[in-house]
Order: C-alpha cells, then structure tokens, then sequence
C-alpha cells in the first residue's frame, strides 16, 4: 500500500514539473504582429490606468503591441530560456512604438522568451516588423470619433499593404472599440496566412474609434 501511495505521489510530481519546463524556446510556426489603435486603449483603461502612453505629447496612433510566435494551432508563452532578460535601457527604447517600457518587458517576458532570440534581437526583429507595415495615414487624421465597420479599418490595410490577403491579417474589437490589427508573418516577416485560431474578425457595423489626442 505504501509503495502504491509512494508511486501515486511520484507520478504527480513528475506531471508537476512537466508543466512548469513550458514549451520550448524557438519552436513555433509563425508570428502574429498585433498592432493596437493607442487612443482606443486609452479610452477603454488607459485613462483610468494613468498610463504615460496616454499623455498627449506622445501623439501616438498604431502601437506594436507586440510580435507573437505562434504555432499553427495556439501559441507558446513564458517558455524557459537562458537568454538574458532585456536591460531596462532596452525596454525604454522600445516605448516610442510600444507605448511604455512596461509593455514592453511583458512581451520581453510572455513572447519574446519563446522566439529562441536573445532580447536584443527580438526587439529589434519587433521593431523591423512594425516599421516593415504600412500603417493607414487617413486614421491619423480623424478630427473626431467616429464609428465605423471594423471591415474599414482591414481594407485600409489591405491598400497600404499589397503583399497582404484577406486570410494574412485579422481584425478585432473589444468593449465596442476597434481593439488591434494582428498580421501573420513568416519568421522573415514575409506575410503568410493566419491559422484559423487567429482569424476571428471582429463583426461590428459601429465599432468606436477615438482620434489621436
């Protein structure tokens, strides 16, 4: 009986450490580059957060929230690694397209740890994603709310990036606000199409749409 209890206490504890090893670092399919509408997060908790990436004197539109690896049904997140974590000088140069330093040591910490990058190479392949989109200028533009069919905000990517298909980025809405554009992206960050867990386009007829402050 005892060598039965013995075995039984073994066999959890060996499941136990199983979960926590995570999945392994640099195994995945793709990435999801998720760009979010910074005046719409304000709006929705932002403002209430007293989050510096909402005072006016950043001007700021389309922010990368983040580049995600992805598999090609789920995703990975807060793989083990012995790549060093980000400096804070290196969080700190990333707030000018991700908003705050915060932001981005939490990508640093759930994402990046599972691209197989050292920290300074994945912010930098960040970065490379985010500049390689073309983001719609005629949002940047808006003297006002408005509100719009989240299908606009897609088409208006589409024309400004016309290596991109219908099935290569995702729209999606949250609280009745436009919430984030999302890309798939090869590991060269050529665009390829999304798995099905990741196109979930937002339906919305009247999604809300906050200017830039």
């Amino acid at each position: 009986m005892r060598h039965g209890i013995l075995a039984l206490v073994m066999w959890a504890f060996s499941g136990l450490v199983a979960l926590a090893d995570g999945e392994k670092a640099g195994v995945f399919d793709y990435y999801v580059l998720s760009l979010s509408w910074s005046p719409n997060w304000c709006a929705r908790e932002g403002d209430a957060r007293g989050s510096d990436q909402c005072d006016a004197r950043h001007d700021h539109g389309w922010i990368l929230h983040g580049l995600w690896p992805q598999y090609h049904q789920g995703w990975p997140s807060y793989c083990p690694t012995v790549k060093a974590p980000p400096s804070r000088a290196m969080t700190r140069e990333m707030a000018d397209i991700q908003g705050t330093s915060g932001l981005a040591w939490h990508q640093w910490k759930k994402h990046g740890t599972c691209s197989g990058l050292s920290a300074a190479d994945y912010y930098a392949l960040s970065r490379a994603a985010y500049e390689g989109v073309t983001r719609p200028p005629v949002f940047r533009k808006l003297d006002g709310a408005v509100k719009l069919p989240a299908s606009v905000v897609e088409e208006a990517f589409l024309k400004e990036n016309p290596a991109l298909e219908r099935d290569m980025i995702t729209v999606t809405c949250k609280q009745g606000y436009i919430e984030e554009v999302r890309l798939c992206l090869s590991r060269d960050l050529d665009p390829v199409p999304c798995g099905r867990d990741v196109i979930r386009d937002c339906a919305a007829k009247d999604a809300l749409f906050d200017p830039i402050r």
